[in-house]
């Protein structure tokens, strides 16, 4: 067994991509990778990085699911209140990050967060499990708690609170829309030359394609 980090690596062969190849828009070349991630049968094909940073400029990452997109952008749900909620709150800007490694293919997208509507973050929050809705009742996220009994003491009450009853939306849990402006379709190729395609938002709405050195 080789312990030796520095040595662990994969030649990437799969796949090429051109400028040829790419769609006109960046939710467009999302749009066509995403249903190739789907046909894969990648699990959790919807799992991304999401960066943010503090007015300040700390920056903090962590793991987070897509639950959706369209031309204004890629939309997740969370509890306002949480640390990237505050974060978000002084700084709405982020990163997301997918990493199909299945595919050897990575998309990188930077853009300006805002809040998605009421109608849509109460539609998604009535569509999802009950548990997940009391979930976000219960949970306040990100806080220092005392231990894992007062969570889950926490959400009996709340079970008891809500019996017979619908579990609607807290104000404090919703949708953020991320709207890129920079958009980067990455193809892993061998010897390390990869194939690096960047959409660039203009001042006109028009997108700038370019290729990026690997």
């Amino acid at each position: 067994m080789n312990n030796n980090i520095a040595d662990i690596r994969i030649d990437y062969r799969q796949r090429s991509l051109s400028e040829s190849d790419v769609q006109s828009t960046p939710i467009l070349q999302f749009s066509k990778w995403w249903d190739e991630a789907v046909i894969a049968q990648i699990e959790e094909v919807n799992a991304m990085t999401l960066a943010t940073a503090s007015a300040d400029g700390i920056p903090a990452a962590r793991i987070v699911l897509l639950k959706g997109f369209d031309e204004r952008g890629f939309k997740f749900f969370t509890n306002y209140e949480s640390f990237k909620g505050k974060q978000l709150a002084e700084n709405p800007k982020a990163c997301l990050v997918f990493f199909w490694k299945e595919l050897e293919r990575q998309v990188r997208i930077t853009g300006l967060v805002e809040k998605a509507t009421v109608s849509e973050s109460d539609e998604y929050f009535s569509s999802r499990p009950e548990g997940s809705r009391l979930g976000a009742w219960t949970s306040p996220q990100s806080q220092v708690i005392p231990n894992r009994e007062w969570l889950e003491n926490k959400e009996e009450q709340l079970r008891k609170e809500f019996e017979g009853k619908d579990i609607t939306r807290p104000a404090h849990w919703g949708g953020y829309i991320v709207k890129p402006v920079i958009v980067e379709f990455w193809q892993g190729r061998s010897s390390r030359l990869h194939d690096r395609i960047q959409y660039t938002l203009g001042e006109k709405g028009e997108w700038l394609i370019e290729r990026l050195a690997p």
